[in-house]
């Protein structure tokens, strides 16, 4: 829905879609600025497994910082209800990704785990604050891969970390940081990552004229890309003081965050 930024406020705009490959959606994202948490989910083991397991994910999220949890604990819980929910249909295995952000003011809690991802983008430039679990990545830690090499290798979606694997000690990390005036902060599950590099991003970042515009854009060129899986993506901004003078030329929406137009 449209969105519009008032003085010092935080405006979001989100949007997932299944893609012109997948049959069904299993990604899942959660809008909830009542308890200050966005969050996005990337479900694995099919129709009816992964959509469940990352539906379930983000309402246990949503329960547990609603009655004053922390994110880390609210993944934790997330990862118990998917795995229960396995056992009592018949062992089947579900599991999803999840990458969330809790706001006070101005400043965030981070948390993730698999390869879901978290970027702040401002007139400086793009950064990523999540690192992926996946095998890529270690390799790449381990200088066995470039990240050229790993954004076409073949086991580039394998992760090493993700809610409802029995078998795993779940590895939940962090980042704890403050949205500056004019930045925006980018939450993605893998199909928007897999099609669009760092640029790609951070260049539709700086000419979008509104929240809704660049998740309308940065979902349309992944899907031009390929859109080989479900493309799910989350962008919040925060606006600054209005400045005195006025400005009629046309800019984008970073540049617009910067200095908005008097009314």
């Amino acid at each position: 829905m449209p969105m519009t930024l008032t003085e010092q406020s935080l405006g979001y705009a989100a949007q997932s879609v299944a893609g012109p490959v997948r049959a069904h959606n299993e990604d899942a994202v959660l809008c909830c600025p009542e308890l200050g948490l966005w969050a996005v989910a990337d479900g694995m083991g099919g129709h009816a497994c992964g959509e469940v397991a990352s539906a379930m994910a983000l309402q246990t999220l949503r329960e547990v910082m609603a009655a004053g949890g922390v994110l880390d604990e609210a993944i934790h819980a997330a990862n118990a209800a998917i795995l229960a929910a396995g056992q009592q249909a018949g062992g089947r295995s579900m599991g999803t990704t999840v990458v969330a952000v809790s706001f006070a003011g101005s400043d965030f809690d981070l948390a993730w785990i698999g390869d879901s991802r978290a970027y702040r983008i401002g007139l400086g430039g793009i950064e990523q604050l999540t690192r992926d679990h996946s095998w890529v990545q270690a390799m790449i830690d381990a200088g066995e891969l470039s990240v050229a090499e790993a954004r076409h290798h073949p086991r580039r979606n394998l992760v090493t970390q993700c809610l409802g694997q029995s078998e795993l000690v779940l590895q939940v990390d962090r980042v704890q940081g403050s949205l500056a005036p004019g930045e925006l902060l980018l939450l993605c599950s893998d199909g928007l990552t897999g099609e669009l590099d760092d640029e790609q991003i951070r260049q539709l970042c700086g000419s979008a004229a509104t929240l809704d515009e660049l998740v309308e854009q940065l979902i349309g060129l992944a899907i031009q890309a390929g859109g080989k899986d479900n493309i799910s993506c989350i962008v919040l901004g925060r606006s600054v003081p209005e400045s005195a003078e006025i400005d009629t030329r046309p800019r984008s929406f970073l540049s617009r965050l910067l200095n908005p137009r008097k009314h």
